[in-house]
């Protein structure tokens, strides 16, 4: 789990591969934006419900339907496998509403929050080595050239919601 937390925000591009997906990933409205876990609540990315024996189960909150699955099972267990093989130490659990807590009381127990765009996203991707490496360059690459493309045409429509906003007043 440690190695999910660690490439959460490298592999968000690919778990949540839409402009649209980031207006979802934002505080108080039960979808997970901060990297971090728990077991008794549901503002952090990772979840692991009450304990049920043989049935308990680890929930990785933020993908979302429009991510292709393939992509999205690679990057998660090459995360969860470098998080293994490189030892990567696992925080303590967030057992605190996250959405409630101040910016400060979240960078003092090292809670860091998704990227907030597919832009930001796309940067992380492109900075994440491991990530990039469970791909491949190849498909990082047109990848990253396709959402780049469809970022800037969503950043260069004029949105209905600008024409009503600021018509009338400027």
């Amino acid at each position: 789990m440690a190695g999910i937390l660690a490439h959460a925000r490298g592999f968000a591009a690919i778990t949540n591969p839409t402009v649209n997906s980031y207006k979802r990933l934002v505080p108080g409205y039960e979808a997970p934006c901060y990297v971090a876990w728990s077991a008794k609540n549901r503002s952090p990315l990772v979840r692991i419900p009450a304990s049920r024996g043989l049935s308990t189960r680890i929930e990785l909150r933020n993908p979302d339907p429009a991510c292709n699955p393939y992509l999205a099972l690679a990057v998660m267990l090459k995360a969860g496998l470098d998080g293994i093989k490189n030892n990567l130490p696992l925080s303590e659990p967030v057992n605190r509403n996250i959405y409630i807590m101040n910016e400060a009381e979240r960078e003092k127990v090292g809670i860091r929050s998704l990227p907030a765009s597919l832009k930001e996203a796309l940067d992380e991707l492109l900075a994440d080595e491991v990530i990039r490496s469970a791909l491949g360059e190849h498909t990082v690459t047109h990848f990253v050239e396709a959402k780049l493309i469809e970022w800037d045409m969503f950043r260069t429509t004029v949105h209905d919601w600008e024409r009503d906003q600021y018509l009338t007043t400027y």
